[in-house]
This record gives C-alpha cells, structure tokens and sequence, in this order.
C-alpha cells in the first residue's frame, strides 16, 4: 500500500457501509470565539468514532444557511448540528426528507432534539449584579434577531421587575446588526450622548463588550466607576484584559460534544447553566487577579 500510494477512498466505503462517517455543522460565525470553541467540543466527540466534520459558516444570512443545507444534504451527511438563524425550521425540512438528523444547538426548535443554554438565567444574572452594584441606567447591546438574545433580553427585563423597579425607566435595549467589536463601540456611542446615558453595559457577548470598552476608553471614562460592563460566552480574553471583564460563562466545548454525543448516541436532550464571573469591569473592590465564580447571583 505504501509502494504504490494507495489512499482509501471514503466516498466509496460509504456507499458500501450505507452509513457516512461525516457530519456537518452550521454556525453562524466561525470566527467568533465561542463558535471555535463549540466546533472544538463536536469535534472531540467524533473523534471517538473516527467521524470527520464538515465546517460552513451562514453569517446569520437565511440565504446562506439554505446554501449550506443544502450542500450538506447532497454530500449524504451522518447528520447536521445547527445554530439557527430565524425560521431555520423551514429549511430543516429537506434535510429530514433525505433521512439526515438534525440537532439544534445553542436555541430550540419544535420538532428538533437540542442542546440548550438558559438564557433567560444569563440575562438575570447579569442584570440582578448590576443592579446589586447600585446601576439603575442599565444599556443591553443585544440582536433581535437571535433568540437566545431575546430570551436575555427577557432575563434582564424579569431581574429590574423582581427587583421592584420599572424596567422602562431602568433598561435600554440597543439592537445591532452584526455581533462585533466595531458595531459595539457604535451602538454605545449615541446611548452615552444621551441626557441619561447609563452607568453599565450588558453586552451581547464579549466581542462586543471590547468595543464598549474601546469607546469608554476614548472618551476617558473609567471601568467600572463611571460605566460598568458585562459580557457574555466569558471567552479566554475576559481575564486577560486591563481591566478584567465580568461575563456570563458558557460551557462552549461541553455544549459542542453534548450535541455530537446527541446525534451519534441519541442522548436525552440537554440543558445547561449559565454562571456569572464577576471581574473588575463591573466590581469596584474587585482585584484584576481575583475571579469570583457566582452562579447564584450573590452580591456584595
């Protein structure tokens, strides 16, 4: 075999095992962070079966997501995880037509097995410490168009409610378009311009949380004595910055294999926890070494 360079072809063991040995995933950035991370999580739980990953991209586009699908299907996948855009469900259709499972991560579809965040906890966390903290001009940077944003969005709304105060005097919901450091630095830009502008942030994830702070910097305001912030995914960058970012922790890899593990295995759909780490971007007696794991939300 190795004298005369032979390869095995995959394409034509799978057509005689009838079983493909690959499976797809679409998220909606690559690039970000958490998606790495989440990849890296599928990919560990194939390994263990020697499965191989097929990585698209679909930039939240609908138009694109199709196209993806629609490859996916025609290279006769094992299976597909998904980080759904908007009425994905639809689109889902031909894939179970083709006899192609589909599991959902990072959000719910009816009619889908999934692997799930509470994002209403994270947003309740996040804006129950704030509040702790003594803000009572709280902006949320979110995307409408994401649900688990829209169910942190209804967290922090639930949190100023329970805390007895209105959240329509309290919450600004600001709404980008693209989850990046640039659009969080111009999305805040206006809110702090305003005859109210807010003394914390609570960002959609982290990416966007640097662009925050990038803006808080250039007009020399001070974290978190004149603006606190709060991130979400708690990326490997949080702790490392200046000033240390307080974020709501996903498990990124452990939720990546649990989808693997629910697609191969057929395992009970799965439901994690959010934690809130507080940092010194939202704490004042914070230290820039000191982390404090919060997963019940208890303040000073």
């Amino acid at each position: 075999m190795e004298r005369l360079r032979y390869h095995r072809n995959a394409s034509a063991r799978q057509l005689r095992a009838g079983v493909s040995s690959t499976v797809g995933a679409v998220v909606s950035n690559v690039s970000n962070p958490f998606y790495t991370e989440l990849i890296r999580g599928i990919e560990d739980r194939l390994a263990d079966v020697g499965h191989s990953l097929i990585i698209c991209s679909s930039d939240n586009d609908p138009e694109r997501e199709a196209r993806a699908l629609r490859l996916l299907g025609e290279q006769g996948v094992r299976g597909v995880l998904i980080t759904p855009t908007d009425a994905t469900d639809s689109r889902l259709a031909v894939l179970s037509e083709l006899g192609i499972p589909v599991v959902v991560l990072d959000a719910h579809l009816d009619g889908y097995p999934s692997v799930t965040l509470d994002h209403f906890r994270g947003g309740r966390l996040a804006v129950e410490h704030l509040l702790e903290q003594g803000h009572r001009r709280i902006a949320i940077i979110a995307r409408k168009i994401l649900q688990p944003s829209q169910e942190r969005c209804a967290g922090a709304t639930e949190a100023i409610a329970a805390a007895g105060l209105d959240p329509a005097e309290v919450l600004t919901i600001i709404h980008i378009d693209e989850a990046s450091a640039n659009s969080g630095q111009q999305a805040i830009a206006p809110v702090l311009d305003g005859p109210k502008p807010p003394t914390a942030v609570f960002a959609l994830n982290d990416i966007v949380s640097l662009g925050v702070l990038r803006e808080l910097r250039r007009r020399g305001l001070r974290v978190p004595e004149d603006v606190a912030v709060v991130g979400y995914d708690d990326l490997f960058l949080a702790a490392e910055l200046m000033v240390p970012l307080t974020s709501v922790r996903q498990p990124m890899r452990e939720m990546g294999w649990a989808g693997a593990d629910l697609l191969l295995a057929g395992s009970p759909r799965q439901a994690f926890t959010p934690e809130l780490i507080v940092r010194a971007s939202s704490d004042f007696d914070r230290t820039n070494s000191v982390d404090r794991t919060n997963s019940g939300a208890q303040g000073r």
